[in-house]
């Protein structure tokens, strides 16, 4: 297009010079090709008034749907009406989260215009737990079902959470039921908590255990010839293996082996205990899935039955059936109350009534750690930290929660971050850090000055060390015959030039910071825990744990919930009546207009994506992988993150 461009450009100044009105060029050319000329500059000129209506329009038409779905943001929608009797349907899709990223109106505005039936790709982890308890006390709410079809992923403390609000639903007398054509393995884990499993004829249950496996590019790197420097501190501070490996290293494996055990002993355990069936049971269909199902001759759903796994085979038209009779005032097809529906009739939890209460603040800290300012989803080192200091100049805060759930990132964002809960710490207001699915390296970074620490059995935390990468592309210039030379006043004058190798100072320089800060990290564990820098220094190494050995090695103070942290953090300041708060950043017009446009320009390029399961499945392994390699975001290449890649 742009070759096409030049081309019709070059074009319309010759016949502009053919056309000038000198003389001696004037008496060269015949009228007729003036005329011809005329008419192929015509030809342009309508040509480039057509792309300028064009250009202009679809301008307009993006300003008119801006506009309109302003008007729809700020419209409140029609609360809907519950009778007595009703089938609440917990709608979960997505991958649950801590905090929800900046929502955009244009894919809600597009998928509704063009009837798209998109499932929503994140729920927030606290809606799911004010649906299940506020339907709890809602004599209108009859049943709840799961709707699970649509999830993706989730930790699984957060799992256990929602489970543990399933079983307080189920004390009220109410019932809960899962009914799916198919389940996997962390859908199922949910499912289990139901009073009733229903499964497809075609369907069955997926569990297959968890894993940590990653793609590795030490041949691919050394092919396209990329020079990595690596500078680490750790002998189990796995994050660059896979530019320097082609496989894990036996030290990630011992590492990972332990407390993936230990997550999976969690997710059997629970299973057994809510099934009523044998631990091994269920360890025998997850290790002999092939045996298993040759007793079946291949019926997965009623293997699924009769090991114990689901309560009953239903087609879609049967289990539609049961549903209608969970309700005395249902007749036919049942109308389920969505959960979102459901959600606008209710308060959010953490909304203190007036603000002249005592409150304990509370900041969600979900994503990479990254310098700066960042949207939600991304831990910003100014951000957080601003929020923090906005908690310590808050006179009605009297303590603060901060639920993190983060695998690290920048160590000079962690920093910004630790230095402002110092702050916070000298103004006298207690901080407790409740950890969520994965609080690991600079995520403990910044936990670990917490006055209290809580996390899960299954919370994956630990990861203290110090790595940095920095690739160069001489080699890989060097052989598409590009090259760079120069002079300069000294050895660095170039900086870092990633087109030239780096000098031997500089790479000194690089590993003594290294060194430098992982010396600072140990310090900073062992002043916040009251640990012995030595013993410290065995826990360390990037080391991995999950939570219950945490607590028992000194890293966690108490095995809780967010609730239970809350709970802490009162006590701490000695509030005996309190309202708890969210801290959140005021969003923009300039946010959302932002997000509006990036947002929507996103969804219209993943309508194209196949929807193949095995490509969409490569899509998220590749896509996750490299959303978490650092991308030289921090000032001097210093990270202190853990990339996990949890297979589920």
């Amino acid at each position: 297009m742009d070759n096409r461009l030049y081309l019709a450009a070059g074009m319309v100044i010759l016949v502009r010079i053919l056309l000038s009105p000198f003389p001696s060029t004037r008496r060269k050319i015949p009228n007729t090709m003036k005329d011809l000329l005329r008419s192929v500059w015509n030809i342009f000129l309508y040509t480039g008034r057509f792309f300028t209506f064009i250009r202009n329009f679809f301008f307009n038409l993006l300003l008119l749907l801006v506009f309109i779905a302003l008007v729809i943001s700020l419209v409140p929608g029609e609360e809907a009406k519950i009778p007595s009797g009703t089938v609440l349907r917990l709608d979960i899709a997505g991958d649950i989260v801590e905090e929800k990223k900046l929502l955009s109106t244009f894919e809600k505005l597009l998928q509704d215009s063009l009837a798209i039936n998109a499932p929503e790709p994140e729920t927030a982890l606290q809606d799911i737990l004010d649906i299940i308890r506020g339907a709890a006390g809602d004599n209108r709410i009859v049943a709840l079902v799961l709707n699970v079809k649509d999830m993706r992923s989730g930790g699984m403390n957060q799992l256990q959470t929602i489970g543990q609000a399933l079983n307080d639903f189920k004390k009220t007398g109410k019932k809960v039921v899962a009914a799916e054509d198919y389940y996997t393995q962390s859908q199922y884990f949910l499912a289990s908590y139901a009073d009733k499993v229903l499964v497809n004829p075609m369907g069955g249950v997926d569990m297959h255990g968890i894993g940590v496996y990653r793609l590795y590019f030490k041949d691919a790197v050394e092919k396209l010839e990329i020079n990595y420097n690596v500078f680490k501190i750790g002998s189990y501070k796995s994050a660059l293996e896979p530019f320097t490996r082609n496989s894990m290293s036996p030290a990630d494996k011992q590492q990972n082996e332990l407390w993936l055990a230990a997550l999976w002993q969690v997710y059997t355990d629970e299973i057994a205990k809510q099934r009523h069936i044998p631990v091994h049971a269920v360890q025998y269909y997850t290790d002999n899935i092939d045996k298993a199902l040759d007793s079946t001759k291949g019926d997965a759903a009623r293997l699924a039955l009769e090991t114990g796994l689901v309560d009953q085979i239903a087609t879609r038209q049967e289990t539609t059936t049961y549903l209608a009779s969970l309700s005395p005032t249902l007749t036919g097809a049942p109308e389920l109350l969505s959960s979102m529906d459901y959600l606008n009739t209710i308060t959010p939890s953490f909304t203190p009534e007036t603000s002249e209460e005592s409150k304990v603040g509370l900041i969600i800290a979900e994503g990479n750690i990254l310098p700066g300012k960042q949207p939600p989803g991304m831990i910003g080192g100014d951000s957080l930290a601003n929020l923090i200091k906005k908690a310590r100049e808050d006179s009605a805060v009297k303590a603060l929660v901060l639920r993190i759930n983060s695998g690290g990132g920048s160590a000079f964002a962690s920093e910004v971050i630790r230095q402002e809960i110092l702050e916070l710490k000298k103004s006298g207001k207690p901080i407790v850090v409740s950890m969520g699915s994965v609080t690991a390296s600079g995520g403990y970074w910044i936990a670990a000055d917490a006055d209290e620490i809580y996390a899960s059995p299954a919370t994956i935390t630990g990861s203290i060390g110090i790595f940095g990468a920095i690739p160069t592309f001489e080699k890989t210039l060097a052989s598409l015959g590009v090259y760079r030379d120069g002079i300069g006043t000294t050895p660095l004058a170039a900086g870092l030039d990633v087109t030239q190798p780096l000098p031997e100072q500089l790479k000194s320089a690089i590993q003594q910071t290294i060194v430098y800060n992982y010396d600072q990290f140990l310090q900073i564990v062992a002043s916040g825990r009251n640990l012995e820098i030595s013993r410290v220094a065995e826990l360390a190494q990037g080391r991995v744990y999950d939570g219950q050995t945490a607590q028992t090695l000194g890293l966690v103070d108490k095995l809780g919930s967010l609730e239970d942290a809350i709970g802490g953090a009162a006590e701490l300041a000695g509030l005996k009546e309190f309202t708890t708060e969210y801290i959140q950043p005021p969003v923009s017009i300039k946010d959302h207009f932002l997000n509006f446009i990036t947002t929507g320009l996103a969804f219209l390029a993943n309508t194209s994506v196949s929807h193949n399961p095995v490509v969409v499945r490569f899509q998220k392994t590749f896509r996750h992988q490299l959303e978490e390699l650092p991308l030289l975001h921090d000032p001097r290449g210093v990270y202190a993150q853990c990339l996990l890649n949890l297979t589920w």
